[in-house]
């Protein structure tokens, strides 16, 4: 048997997909949610998967990076214009377009990593968490639309 939680986020971000042949290419903004999934065989010695609060403190700093703030190809003929105007709210992707998609694969390589490297966090109130590394990142979802979701997951074992 799997143990499985969740923890979602939500962030409100821009992008542009300089490869779309229509209106995605255009600077356009969504209200995103991150669905991160986490599984074990095991329960702590809490009762838990893994303590909310632990993941929390895991990826808010990194998903920060991405809230308001607007997302291009390196290879995007504006990327200079835009360097201007966004500065420190610019995040320019080398040589892939900023789909959904590669949102959620990105998202989903940091948050494995916290959970190989065994992340230790402490919150303002000085108490300790941590993501063992024992668990199981299985996926990220990232909602684009109400509508509309990507996946970013771990392959299936044969």
């Amino acid at each position: 048997m799997i143990y499985r939680v969740c923890k979602s986020f939500e962030i409100e971000s821009g992008h542009m997909l300089s490869k779309h042949p229509g209106r995605c290419r255009l600077p356009h903004g969504h209200s995103r949610r991150v669905d991160l999934v986490i599984s074990s065989p095991t329960l702590d010695a809490s009762d838990m998967v893994c303590d909310f609060k632990a993941l929390k403190l895991a990826v808010e700093d990194h998903l920060d990076q991405y809230d308001h703030a607007l997302l291009v190809n390196s290879e995007d003929a504006i990327l200079d214009e835009l360097s201007e105007q966004y500065k420190d709210r610019l995040i320019v992707l080398e040589d892939e377009d900023p789909t959904t998609e590669v949102l959620a694969r990105r998202i989903y390589e940091f948050v494995e990593a916290q959970i190989r490297t065994g992340g230790r966090y402490v919150d303002k109130a000085g108490n300790g968490f941590s993501l063992p590394e024992h668990l199981t990142l299985e996926r990220v979802r990232v909602t684009e639309t109400s509508s509309s979701w990507a996946e970013y997951a771990r392959p299936v074992a044969q």
